[in-house]
């Protein structure tokens, strides 16, 4: 066995504008996650009301449904790179104002929930440029390679960026936060800023309601693209119980608040861990097969998490939970942007992101009701195996998309 294919395929920071890139988005993806602490700490510290700060993910929820697909028909019919730096800007202005919110002798709590609602629309609004910048820097071998790097650091910062903007709350203030974040901005607007136009290579039709929709016409009768969805929503849907980690954490494992974060944390690490040994997704071909393998662990782990008692066996199988999720996620991505024509990718990406970004608080929905009517043994482990039906039940309906084969691939120079 070639050991070499584990290790993380590093090919596309050969290049220069794609690692220009990365390194600009990971400085700000770290400063992003050190200030992601900040709203829902100063939201509960100026009110008291945990019920206020579970509103913070309603204020999300509507731009998170609507805007990406505003958002993947504008990256489809504009340069992407000018699309990509006008919404950092953006990021960049409402960071400020947070600070400067913070730094009032009575800071608002209306305007947090207003900040934030706007933070996610206008991240939403580049997202889908943002995420198919990669296929106009990088050629089509190396499109696994490169998600798997963007996964790195985005690992790395939802495993240590709220522990460090914790740290700094607590020894510096809430200001401190959002002052870290606005300047890691400069990062990646540099970046940006270096790379070449990326114009639509053929004429594309204005953002419309009607090129939104030409992008689900898109998937019509495609069985590899809907398969993707289709697998990543039941596994989100029926496997995701991070709902029910404070109950887990206090009633199973009989931890602490401690305990909670590191529930919260352990996928991340497992993702993070694995995103180091990733080389050989830039060799795979049978990615819908491979997508389904991965959805079925990470459903095998979570039901064996549902029986657990003791808190390093509950944490080692969240982290291949979180791992497997990340191979998944690495599979779908490159499935995704092989098969999409250039006039498409900012729509699909669009869609996915939405998909993506909705399908857990369905699955915390979920977990949370069936919990409340059964015991939290029972909603766990029944969603890890319904999980694993569910991706049964798609490969038998979708056989296309369980035999998709990517051809060839390029060995690494």
């Amino acid at each position: 066995m070639d050991w070499r294919r584990l290790h993380v395929d590093t090919r596309p920071l050969r290049r220069r504008d794609f690692r220009n890139l990365w390194l600009g988005q990971m400085i700000s993806t770290l400063g992003g996650a050190i200030g992601l602490v900040a709203v829902p700490y100063q939201v509960y510290s100026l009110t008291g009301s945990t019920a206020l700060v579970g509103l913070i993910g309603l204020a999300q929820l509507i731009p998170l449904l609507v805007v990406p697909l505003i958002g993947g028909a504008i990256a489809d019919a504009l340069d992407r790179r000018t699309v990509v730096f006008a919404t950092e800007i953006g990021m960049t202005l409402i960071t400020l104002l947070f600070l400067v919110n913070a730094l009032l002798p009575e800071p608002q709590v209306w305007a947090l929930f207003v900040l934030m609602a706007l933070a996610t629309a206008v991240f939403s609004l580049g997202r889908p440029a943002m995420s198919s910048l990669s296929p106009r820097l990088v050629p089509e071998e190396e499109f696994a390679a490169a998600s798997s790097l963007f996964s790195v650091y985005n690992s790395l910062g939802a495993v240590a960026g709220p522990a460090v903007g914790g740290l700094i709350i607590a020894n510096a203030g809430v200001a401190w936060t959002y002052g870290i974040d606005a300047l890691t901005y400069v990062a990646s607007l540099l970046a940006i800023r270096s790379l070449p136009r990326l114009p639509p290579l053929e004429d594309v039709e204005r953002p419309s309601v009607q090129s939104i929709i030409d992008g689900f016409r898109f998937l019509k009768g495609r069985q590899a693209l809907i398969g993707i969805f289709v697998v990543d929503t039941n596994a989100m849907v029926f496997g995701m119980p991070s709902a029910l980690f404070p109950a887990i954490a206090l009633h199973r494992l009989h931890g602490t608040a401690a305990t909670v974060g590191y529930l919260y944390a352990a996928p991340y690490a497992g993702a993070l861990a694995c995103s180091l040994l990733s080389g050989w997704c830039s060799h795979v071909r049978r990615m819908g097969l491979g997508i389904t393998v991965m959805a079925c662990l990470w459903g095998a782990a979570i039901a064996f998490f549902g029986f657990q008692t003791s808190l390093w066996p509950a944490l080692a199988l969240l982290a291949i939970a979180g791992g497997a999720d990340f191979y998944s996620a690495v599979l779908r991505s490159t499935m995704l942007l092989r098969s999409t024509p250039d006039h498409l990718p900012g729509r699909l990406l669009g869609i996915e992101f939405m998909q993506v970004a909705s399908a857990p608080s369905l699955g915390d929905l979920e977990a949370g009701v069936l919990a409340a009517v059964t015991s939290l043994r029972f909603s766990v482990v029944s969603g890890g195996i319904l999980c694993i039906a569910g991706c049964v039940v798609t490969a038998l309906v979708l056989p296309k998309f369980l035999r998709y084969d990517a051809g060839p691939q390029t060995q690494p120079a």
